[in-house]
C-alpha cells in the first residue's frame, strides 16, 4: 500500500489550519483527560492505521497502561475503566457511527450522568478531530508509522 496523495503539502494551508483547531482543542480539561482513550478507540473504529500507530504511540510515552490500550477495543466488558472513561468511549463510539437519527436521548442521558455538559462539547470536538484525521489517512493511505520522527513517536521504543 502506497500513500495516494501527501495531503498535508498539497492543502498544506488548510492542513495547517486544522492542525492548530486540534491544537486548540487539545487544551480542553477533557482532551487532557479521555484524548489518549478516545484517539485511539475512534482510530479503532475507522481503521486509521495511521492514527492508530501514532495514538498508542502517545500512549506509550505518556506512560498509559498497555493492558488498558488492548482493552480499548473491549472496553465495555473490561473492569479498566472509570465510569467517566466508559461514559467519554460511549460518546466516541456515538459519534463515531452515527446513525440515520443521531445520536438517542438514552445515550446522550447515560453520558450526562458522568460529564458536565461542558466535557461533553469539548469531547465531541476532539472526537470530531480524531475522525477527520482518520477519514484523511484512511482516504489517502498514510503508512502507519511514517511520522514517528516528526512527532517525536520512536520514544515510545515500539517498532
Amino acid at each position: 500500500m502506497s500513500q495516494r496523495i501527501d495531503y498535508y503539502n498539497v492543502s498544506s494551508e488548510i492542513a495547517k489550519k486544522y492542525l492548530d483547531f486540534n491544537n486548540s482543542v487539545s487544551k480542553s480539561a477533557a482532551a487532557k483527560e479521555f484524548k489518549i482513550l478516545v484517539t485511539i478507540r475512534a482510530s479503532q473504529i475507522n481503521g486509521c492505521g495511521f492514527c492508530l500507530d501514532m495514538h498508542v504511540k502517545e500512549a506509550k510515552i505518556s506512560g498509559e497502561r498497555d493492558l488498558r490500550v488492548h482493552h480499548l477495543a473491549i472496553w465495555r466488558d473490561s473492569p479498566l475503566f472509570t465510569p467517566r472513561e466508559r461514559a467519554a468511549l460511549e460518546w466516541t463510539e456515538a459519534l463515531t457511527t452515527l446513525s440515520a437519527h443521531g445520536v438517542s436521548d438514552e445515550i446522550y442521558d447515560r453520558v450526562r450522568t458522568h460529564l458536565t455538559e461542558q466535557e461533553i462539547s469539548d469531547l465531541s470536538f476532539v472526537i470530531i478531530g480524531i475522525n477527520g484525521w482518520n477519514r484523511l489517512g484512511v482516504t489517502f493511505r498514510v503508512e502507519p508509522g511514517s511520522a514517528d520522527a516528526a512527532y517525536g513517536l520512536e520514544k515510545s521504543g515500539l517498532r
